[in-house]
């Protein structure tokens, strides 16, 4: 990609950054900040979404995904780097930024920089992804590869997981009963062994 495209793309996101008001944009890195400071499991860009429109901001999805990445960026490598406030805010410039939008990242970075850096020298020892959510549901084999006759009982599940990256994916797959119940006895055993640490 040329270098003028790609600064085309980010001088985008930081104009959509500048004309959230204050409040707004504190609130989306607050989300942000949270998770690279590992107190929750991800980014939910769906409740910031839903916080911008009861604000009255329109923004389509990607310009949002945009916003939320160029923060997660931001600030993961502010924190993998060690940089203080005025560090960070000296490696933005260039941008057309707002005065606001600076002083909110400024004081924004300036509480939570050093437990994202502690967090973020943490997760290089140890980066998986999590578990956020199992979902289930019983459902009757009408065709199927693995089972030997039709109407056979099945179980679908829906895990959501978070990444390293900080998004959070899907994956789903199906589960003969006999496979679900070795796959539950499997958990059972985790989670005994888990109590005893």
């Amino acid at each position: 990609m040329p270098a003028a495209e790609k600064s085309f793309g980010v001088d985008s996101v930081v104009d959509n950054i500048c004309r959230l008001p204050p409040d707004l944009l504190k609130d989306a890195c607050q989300h942000v900040l949270t998770y690279l400071q590992g107190q929750s499991s991800g980014v939910d860009s769906a409740e910031i979404s839903h916080r911008f429109q009861r604000a009255g901001v329109p923004l389509d999805h990607e310009a949002l995904q945009n916003i939320i990445r160029f923060l997660l960026l931001t600030f993961r490598s502010g924190g993998k780097s060690n940089l203080s406030a005025d560090e960070l805010l000296s490696k933005l410039e260039g941008g057309k930024w707002s005065k606001a939008s600076l002083q909110v990242l400024h004081v924004l970075w300036s509480e939570h920089g050093a437990c994202v850096h502690a967090q973020q020298e943490a997760q290089s020892v140890l980066s998986i992804s999590q578990l956020v959510d199992v979902q289930w549901k019983l459902g009757m084999a009408v065709s199927s590869d693995t089972c030997r006759s039709l109407n056979s009982p099945y179980v679908s599940l829906l895990l959501r997981i978070a990444e390293p990256s900080g998004q959070i994916s899907q994956k789903s797959f199906e589960m003969t009963i006999p496979q679900f119940q070795n796959f539950h006895k499997q958990f059972k055993e985790m989670a005994a062994i888990m109590e005893t640490v």
